[in-house]
């Protein structure tokens, strides 16, 4: 009786497990082309997360990361105990604040405008146009804003001076700093922010658009009432994980912008964690302030999860 039990159990473990096997055979080479994209995950994402015992050691390369002491809580209560570090923080929050007043909504304006667009030459023209300064690099986009705005025969600064007889040394003074990180920002990634949010908008229903011709309504109505509900869960969802990567300001950009004379509103938890990991030394320490970058991100995807869902949208999970 139990050789009957125990074949009439595998049978039912093989009925439970062969849709799955089916799904697999059949979607076998969508499954491999999500290959390249797990193991990208994994190699760069998930592996080097063992090195964050590093920010609860003293570490020495020469003893490696399982032989280096234990010293606990020792560099946050350092980082935290900084004075450099309310400098720290109110720069790269007033940054990350910049960029999500400043940056994050033109995409989505310069998404609603190109799908206004009928005439699709022009309109594939313009894409490309505002998709081209993304593949340019940090050093090639201060390199023209340099050759803009320097005092030394800089365009803008010939033309004010033309105007006004005074030159502004924008790239010196600290109260344009932030004001050219966005503006670069803009430039260069705006266009290629609305990729996502263009291919939401090619997946509205055109019948509603109809429907809403028919009962009066106008371009404007349209689309308050059918395109912005639309992409709003797209919306939502960017908003979430943009704010994981919130003390994140780009390290190569605010590196190449920064200046003895701007230092005091350009110094981030980036460049800071360079001057500390790589020309210091100090490994553990910047591994520390790294892990206290990427929990803040958590914290903050977690909350604003949490409130996309409490006000009725899907959220990331």
């Amino acid at each position: 009786m139990s050789l009957l039990a125990n074949n009439a159990n595998a049978k039912v473990k093989v009925k439970q497990r062969s849709p799955l096997m089916k799904d697999l055979i059949r979607d076998k080479w969508m499954y491999l082309m999500l290959l390249p994209g797990v193991l990208f995950f994994i190699i760069f994402k998930y592996v080097p997360m063992y090195g964050l015992i590093m920010a609860f050691q003293d570490y020495k390369p020469h003893l490696g990361m399982l032989n280096s002491p234990f010293v606990g809580l020792k560099h946050f209560t350092r980082f935290f105990n900084e004075p450099q570090f309310l400098e720290l923080f109110r720069n790269t929050a007033l940054l990350a604040v910049y960029n999500l007043v400043f940056f994050f909504p033109l995409p989505i304006v310069l998404s609603l405008m190109m799908n206004e667009v009928r005439r699709e030459r022009f309109k594939r023209f313009v894409q490309t146009l505002v998709y081209v300064p993304h593949f340019v690099s940090w050093v090639v986009v201060v390199g023209v804003f340099y050759m803009l705005l320097t005092t030394e025969g800089g365009v803008i600064n010939e033309i004010l001076f033309a105007i006004t007889g005074q030159k502004i040394a924008f790239l010196l003074e600290p109260e344009w700093f932030r004001t050219m990180i966005v503006t670069q920002s803009i430039w260069k990634e705006v266009g290629w922010g609305t990729i996502i949010f263009l291919a939401a908008l090619s997946g509205v229903d055109l019948q509603l658009y109809e429907a809403a011709r028919m009962d009066g309504a106008n371009r404007w109505r349209q689309l308050w009432h059918i395109t912005l509900p639309a992409i709003r869960s797209t919306i939502v969802i960017l908003l979430i994980l943009r704010l994981g990567s919130f003390l994140d300001s780009g390290f190569e950009h605010i590196f190449l912008m920064l200046a003895p004379t701007n230092r005091e509103v350009g110094e981030v938890f980036d460049t800071y964690v360079y001057v500390k990991g790589l020309t210091q030394s100090q490994f553990s320490y910047s591994a520390a302030v790294g892990l206290f970058k990427s929990v803040v991100g958590l914290v903050l995807v977690i909350s604003a999860n949490w409130l996309a869902k409490r006000f009725g949208e899907e959220g990331v999970y």
